[in-house]
């Protein structure tokens, strides 16, 4: 049997997305990672490097639980501290991987049938299968982006 050409395309994007976050993680400093760059933040999640990728990669999770939950039950809540750009490198592989396992045997289903699933998620949005990875990639671009930004103010 062939994977299905959606999900092997999203997934391969997914996949660019993070190899391009992974890249400017390699490129600065411990002390460039957790510095605070924005202290008014409301929200914990953008105060700094660290809290960014701690929230992209328990965001990364929360995905593939999503999708996860069409074959079972399990759910995992990510809460492993990030103190470092290595150990944040290796968590976002762990997800990755995790979201990879995530698929079951859905790697194989005809789109159609795929379509039929739908998600509502903890923040109140319903998405396809295709939307939600869509979302998750789009989600790793605005906060690479963000964390430019911050490195651009350094």
């Amino acid at each position: 049997m062939k994977k299905n050409g959606m999900l092997v395309a999203l997934m391969e994007e997914y996949e660019r997305a993070i190899m391009d976050y992974k890249l400017i993680l390699k490129s600065i400093s411990e002390e460039d990672f957790t510095i605070i760059r924005n202290s008014v933040a409301e929200d914990p999640d953008c105060k700094s490097l660290q809290t960014v990728t701690f929230h992209v990669i328990q965001s990364g999770y929360t995905y593939a639980n999503y999708i996860q939950s069409v074959s079972t039950k399990d759910w995992l809540e990510y809460n492993t501290e990030v103190i470092t750009t290595n150990k944040a490198i290796q968590e976002i592989e762990g997800m990755i991987a995790y979201t990879k396992k995530s698929f079951h045997n859905n790697w194989y289903k005809a789109t159609k049938e795929l379509e039929e699933y739908s998600f509502k998620t903890r923040w109140n949005v319903t998405y396809d299968l295709e939307q939600l990875l869509e979302h998750a990639i789009v989600h790793i671009l605005r906060h690479r982006r963000q964390i430019e930004n911050f490195l651009k103010k350094n």
